[in-house]
């Protein structure tokens, strides 16, 4: 994972690089550097056809033509959403980024991170993406009116479940978060006061980060500032999952041919022959009275994550006497353009404005 050199010296509109253990940057092979800084219209889908092409030529000669899903189709998106004017504008402006960092985890390198342009001392949010565990990248980050309205935002690769089973994917992000005190300086930041972001998935793996401060098991030993401190302070979560346990119960028919898969990815096997560690990984039974506060999203039509889910760690945590807010979007499902709503922006930017600067 991570970005080529020719990757990260591009400046053009934020989206990711190809790129396999062992192999060289997929993008640089297909000549797709150029590809990250169109201006879009014509050109950028006459380039996407030529990189696609090309990608996949090269993805079949080396076997490892399944890159095409998890990581080509992310891209094909972000080119269109950075191309066409018909999009709302949160999809045709991503942030630029400013900065592009692979901090180093001990014998191996999490994903790299992406911090975009904001204002000096901004507080800083960290997103973390969707893709059952599995997929997904950096580049599928909803936070653009975030930064419109004064953040600074770190969108975060790291290992999928298949190559980092639970604890590992929680370890590479607290490590990316240690890193990220420790550059704060260098970039501008405030990192003083945390919140962690996420959707789906990314919204399980914040929820755990978020409810396991100070947590030894859950910390790890990744990377080379382990006297920073990996806590946050504020939670925002997407339609997560909270508890592993209950989950499959829950779930639809649908939502079972997603959900079983990709819980034994996560956790090595089913939940019920892997109790303790699918209890560790439920941030329901984490939660306990330092937790940070936790604003939960999640659509009354969902036919993939059961909203039961969230009322779940709504409930454990006023149970604690903790602070909670639970936005309820009536009629959408997993994900969609109505949890990023201009209301539904104002209420998460006054949340996280409250909570981190109070």
């Amino acid at each position: 994972m991570g970005l080529c050199t020719a990757a990260a010296n591009c400046s053009g509109t934020l989206l990711p690089a190809l790129s396999l253990p062992g192999h060289p940057c997929l993008a640089c092979i297909c000549g797709t550097p150029a590809v990250l800084a169109v201006a879009g219209g014509e050109t950028a889908r006459y380039a996407l056809r030529t990189a696609v092409r090309m990608t996949y030529s090269f993805a079949r000669t080396m076997g490892v033509a399944m890159i095409i899903r998890s990581k080509l189709i992310p891209v094909a998106d972000a080119i269109a959403a950075a191309s066409s004017s018909r999009l709302e504008p949160r999809r045709a402006r991503l942030p630029r980024p400013i900065s592009r960092m692979r901090p180093a985890l001990g014998a191996r390198r999490c994903g790299s991170i992406c911090t975009c342009r904001h204002a000096a001392g901004a507080p800083l949010l960290v997103w973390l993406h969707g893709g059952a565990w599995e997929n997904g990248n950096k580049s599928a980050m909803p936070l653009a009116p975030f930064v419109e309205r004064g953040f600074a935002v770190a969108s975060l690769d790291f290992s999928p479940a298949s190559k980092a089973p639970l604890p590992g994917q929680v370890h590479e992000i607290k490590a990316a978060i240690r890193f990220l005190r420790a550059e704060a300086s260098r970039y501008g930041y405030d990192a003083s006061r945390i919140g962690i972001l996420g959707a789906s998935s990314g919204a399980h793996l914040a929820d755990v980060v978020g409810t396991s401060n100070g947590n030894a098991e859950l910390e790890g030993t990744l990377g080379e500032h382990r006297d920073q401190s990996s806590d946050v302070h504020a939670i925002v979560s997407y339609f997560a999952a909270t508890n592993l346990t209950t989950i499959l119960a829950q779930s639809t028919p649908f939502g079972l041919n997603i959900r079983e898969p990709a819980l034994q990815r996560l956790l090595g096997a089913p939940p019920k022959e892997a109790e303790a560690l699918a209890k560790l990984a439920s941030p329901v039974f984490q939660v306990d009275r330092g937790d940070p506060p936790l604003l939960l999203l999640h659509g009354d039509q969902d036919p993939q994550m059961p909203i039961n889910q969230s009322h779940e760690l709504e409930g454990a945590y006023e149970r604690q006497g903790l602070k909670v807010d639970f936005i309820v979007v009536h009629g959408a499902a997993h994900g969609g353009d109505a949890f990023y709503s201009a209301q539904n922006v104002e209420r998460v930017a006054a949340f996280l404005g409250a909570t981190l600067h109070p």
